[in-house]
């Protein structure tokens, strides 16, 4: 997910083509005081007129309580962005949001629920009341961890390797599996440092997030590579369905393989791994 400055003509032009699964056109923190009504516009008629159908289109609006949210969402839920990304996320906040994207979708005549949303979780109080942020709007589809605004809020300080923000990834990675809405990782902020970027997907893949959001486009092909399943995990997954294939034939619920017992969780494993090698090209459908 690729973060790009609503007030930069060029690089909103040239999103699409970066190689990102979703681009995040940013009206707030990536935006100055003096540039937010301009950005606004730039980024509604950028919505308009630029081809964004190979990527999910998201825009981060200003905070609702701020002279400029509301305007935010108002201008820029008439002309159908994917989804909203909200800042300093909390449950008043999304039901807010949620009753203007109703109103506006029925004076624009769209399709009810048609804009979504992700909550980006920023603070203390947004992540430890994350699951009911997930639940104030049905339109809610994931969740992004803001570590640095996080730590800030936490009075702590932000460091390469996490360990400060081990806890909020694992919350937010585990309530948003259980609710089944996408968990998105933190930025990882030094863009020179591609072996520090690689550890810390990693870090976050293997504590059960789904994606990371990215502040340069230099950072997503390795990102993709973190993410994307191994040969070695594709072979494997294809030799578990091939035996479930086998043993459902001999009406066997439970089997083994290379001298391991195969139940439902890893059959699930095998699966997603499988869906997910099609999606990313790896592997025919």
């Amino acid at each position: 997910m690729l973060f790009i400055p609503g007030s930069n003509p060029g690089m909103l032009q040239d999103a699409a083509i970066l190689g990102a699964d979703s681009i995040v056109l940013d009206l707030e923190d990536a935006v100055s005081l003096t540039e937010k009504d301009s950005a606004r516009i730039l980024v509604r008629e950028a919505i308009k007129t630029i081809d964004y159908a190979q990527v999910e289109v998201v825009v981060r609006v200003n905070p609702l309580d701020t002279e400029f949210g509301v305007q935010d969402v108002d201008m820029i839920a008439r002309v159908q962005p994917d989804t909203l990304l909200i800042p300093k996320a909390n449950v008043e906040e999304i039901k807010r949001v949620d009753l203007l994207l109703d109103r506006i979708e029925k004076e624009e005549g769209y399709a009810a629920g048609r804009i979504k949303i992700i909550a980006l979780i920023e603070t203390a109080l947004g992540l430890e009341t994350v699951a009911d942020v997930i639940k104030a709007s049905p339109r809610m589809v994931g969740v992004l961890l803001g570590g640095e605004d996080l730590t800030s809020d936490l009075g702590i300080k932000r460091t390469k390797e996490g360990d400060e923000i081990f806890y909020a990834r694992n919350k937010v990675a585990t309530v948003c599996r259980a609710l089944k809405v996408d968990a998105i990782d933190t930025p990882f902020t030094d863009t020179n440092d591609y072996e520090g970027l690689i550890k810390d997907t990693t870090k976050a893949k293997s504590l059960g997030l789904t994606g990371k959001s990215v502040i340069n486009p230099r950072q997503i092909e390795l990102i993709h590579a973190v993410f994307a399943p191994t040969e070695t995990e594709l072979k494997h997954a294809l030799r578990v369905l091939a035996a479930m294939e086998e043993a459902e034939k001999e009406g066997k619920g439970v089997f083994s393989l290379d001298g391991k017992m195969i139940d439902a969780p890893v059959i699930n494993r095998a699966k997603s791994i499988v869906e997910l090698g099609q999606r990313l090209g790896l592997m025919e459908r």
